[in-house]
């Protein structure tokens, strides 16, 4: 067997998801290893628009020492990869764990180059020496610079961990605010991580989070959290999961934000997939496809939740679908009319009936704006129930935040901070975080470039100018909204709902504006 170390890198980009510049960061990597001192220690192999399947046949083909894979990420959900016909199609983090531990006798590094990959790392960790993965969302050029300094490293015949170190000193010598974003995880430090300021720090907003509890213990309760993108819906879902589950309550958790497109061709497709993942995480023998024949699938899916899922229950179901705004989508009206019409006869169920199955579950709907699909008044789930809507962080709850992150700021630099992001929680959050773990960031320094493609900000607003330049009538509906010093009508209900859910706007008696002022002069400028 050869001496010579083998790099495998593995991409892909599936259609639906946000272009990357793959091609220059695998072409960066071959072109600093090229120039290496040690070059002759390693050799490129290179797997494109990679497939579920060609990843278990490039490493045994390969044999690799290390993988690269570079994309994009899913968090909890998996990592992106492409289906046969070039759709997003999500693998696990248990997966692609299970997967490398085959290969950990020659297999030493993994590096995941793809947003909030964290999670992956930490599960492959298990099983290989050194793994990288990235803590939140990381930008092209952070990504492209991480991998030529970690690559140039190792060219230098320097280890993993220097290797990891150059990388995000290259991201940082390029002033770019994302050098905290890489983190490496090693076999033996798994196990007992040392806690990070990266942690969610969750904030209350009462009397939300009380309110949310004592409901969720009604029975056949459904609970409405809308919010535009960034503002919490998760972290509060996640508050309630945390808190049923204290309740003895079982849960099942689905977001339908990177549903693979095949999945929701249709009806039946999407209500079996429906079924069998909620079978899977409750650890219920799967028997949906001896059971679906015969009927509708709305009928179907029923009766299997009916009588094969909640009859084995010992306790309540709390069933948390994340993302439902996914349907809301023109071209799926017809899956959206039957899907939440049954959502809407569930709730109707345990209501009227004497069946205590049906009242053991209990339903929460997360989405980000008004702007619902039309539905029959008496089939939409979005009508009924519990509505929680997430505003801002006020001065109390800002505070509290930048407490969590060990900061003590005085009135005048929180109002500061407020008049650029609002209580904007996302937002807020980065700024502390950055205040918080390097030295080198003042609240001044972060404030100046905050609203320029060098400021902390950088890949939040690239990412939705991306979205943004894709889509021409909703550039220029945007460009009127942040040039304009007053509210401004936006007559295109559908741009509305656009630009409402991505959360650049805020609406207020029918007229819109920037949600806070960092949007108005980013977008100002670069639109201008």
């Amino acid at each position: 067997m050869s001496d010579r170390r083998t790099i495998l890198i593995l991409s892909a980009n599936p259609k639906g998801t946000n272009p990357l510049r793959l091609s220059e960061e695998i072409r960066e990597i071959k072109e600093g290893l090229k120039r290496s001192k040690y070059r002759d220690l390693y050799e490129i192999e290179t797997a494109e628009a990679v497939r579920v399947g060609d990843i278990q046949r490039a490493m045994l083909d390969y044999e690799p020492n290390i993988v690269h894979f570079c994309g994009h990420g899913g968090g909890e959900e998996g990592l992106v990869f492409e289906d046969v016909t070039g759709q997003i199609k999500l693998v696990s983090a248990e997966a692609l764990a299970g997967l490398f531990s085959l290969f950990a006798d020659r297999l030493d590094c993994v590096l995941l180059n793809a947003c909030y990959s964290e999670v992956q790392a930490k599960e492959i960790s298990r099983h290989i020496n050194s793994v990288i993965g990235m803590s939140q969302a990381i930008g092209d050029q952070a990504a492209i610079a991480f991998a030529v300094g970690f690559y140039d490293a190792l060219g230098a015949d320097k280890d993993v961990d220097f290797a990891y170190k150059l990388g995000c000193n290259a991201i940082q010598m390029q002033g770019i605010p994302e050098h905290l974003t890489p983190k490496l995880l090693t076999k033996v430090s798994e196990s007992s991580p040392p806690p990070t300021i990266t942690t969610n720090h969750y904030v209350e907003r009462p009397p939300i989070e009380q309110n949310c509890y004592q409901n969720i213990l009604k029975p056949g309760i459904l609970i409405r959290i809308k919010a535009p993108e960034k503002m919490g819906k998760s972290s509060l879902l996640n508050q309630i999961l945390a808190y049923t589950k204290k309740q003895n309550y079982q849960t099942v958790r689905l977001d339908f934000q990177l549903l693979e497109a095949e999945v929701i061709e249709n009806s039946s497709q999407f209500l079996r997939w429906l079924c069998k993942k909620v079978s899977k995480q409750l650890k219920l023998a799967d028997q949906v496809d001896d059971y679906w024949q015969g009927m509708t699938p709305n009928i179907l899916c029923t009766d299997y939740f009916e009588e094969c899922l909640l009859p084995h229950l010992n306790n309540s179901l709390v069933l948390a679908l994340d993302n439902v705004d996914r349907f809301f989508e023109e071209k799926y009206q017809v899956i959206a009319a039957n899907f939440f019409g049954m959502l809407r006869s569930w709730w109707g169920n345990a209501q009227q009936t004497t069946n205590s199955d049906w009242q053991k579950l209990r339903l929460i709907v997360v989405y980000s704006t008004e702007d619902l699909p039309k539905l029959n008044i008496y089939q939409s789930p979005f009508n009924v129930g519990e509505e929680v809507k997430l505003s801002e962080f006020n001065r109390s709850q800002i505070q509290v935040l930048a407490q969590h992150y060990g900061l003590n700021l005085l009135s005048p630099q929180v109002e500061r901070l407020t008049e650029l992001v609002g209580g904007h929680p996302y937002l807020l959050k980065l700024a502390f975080e950055h205040l918080k773990t390097d030295p080198n960031v003042t609240l001044d320094k972060l404030l100046v470039k905050a609203a320029t493609n060098e400021g902390i900000y950088r890949s939040h607003l690239q990412e939705y100018w991306l979205n943004l330049d894709n889509d021409s009538e909703l550039c220029g509906i945007f460009k009127a909204v942040v040039t304009s010093d007053s509210p401004i009508q936006i007559s295109s209900p559908k741009q509305l709902y656009k630009l409402e859910s991505m959360g650049l706007i805020a609406v207020d008696n029918n007229k819109v504006k920037p949600r806070c002022q960092l949007y108005r002069l980013y977008f100002r400028e670069q639109l201008g």
